[in-house]
């Protein structure tokens, strides 16, 4: 039988946590591992450092509004992504690390994290969303059509 898949999305601000790590080792024990990196607390700090405006977060994630914008959020996940790679690879836990965007005849397009993962959800046999406990309520309600979805919080 092949080995089952599972797709984890995980919070900006979780990523770098011993915990963390410690949960994906167990899951790759079990599955095939795709790992969706985020980003967002990062890309607002970097828009404010930049004088950018933080700006709209609607349904589908962050709304920009120029080239410059798009780039430093991508740059911010891209960071994340190599960076959680090195974790992952120190540790010697096998997955691979993605970012949430498509690529829709050469055009990039950002997507929100849950956004994606709801986009993942068919070809997944079990999909997660690590988050921070003041988040879980709100995510454990969004994803609550979705049995697939596990939604885990993770203390500050």
């Amino acid at each position: 039988m092949p080995r089952r898949n599972c797709f984890v999305k995980i919070s900006g601000d979780l990523f770098l946590r011993d915990d963390v790590h410690e949960w994906i080792s167990e899951l790759a024990k079990e599955y095939f591992m795709v790992v969706c990196i985020g980003g967002g607390t990062q890309i607002n700090q970097a828009f404010m450092r930049a004088g950018l405006p933080v700006g709209v977060h609607g349904p589908l994630g962050r709304e920009t509004a120029t080239l410059e914008e798009r780039q430093l959020a991508r740059n911010i996940l891209e960071q994340n992504q190599a960076r959680f790679q090195d974790v992952l690879a120190e540790k010697g836990i096998p997955a691979s690390v993605v970012i949430p965007e498509l690529d829709v005849a050469t055009v990039t397009c950002p997507v929100n994290g849950d956004q994606y993962t709801l986009t993942a959800y068919l070809g997944f046999d079990i999909l997660y969303v690590a988050t921070t406990k003041d988040r879980l309520a709100a995510k454990q309600e969004y994803f609550a059509d979705y049995p697939k979805i596990k939604v885990r919080g993770f203390p500050p």
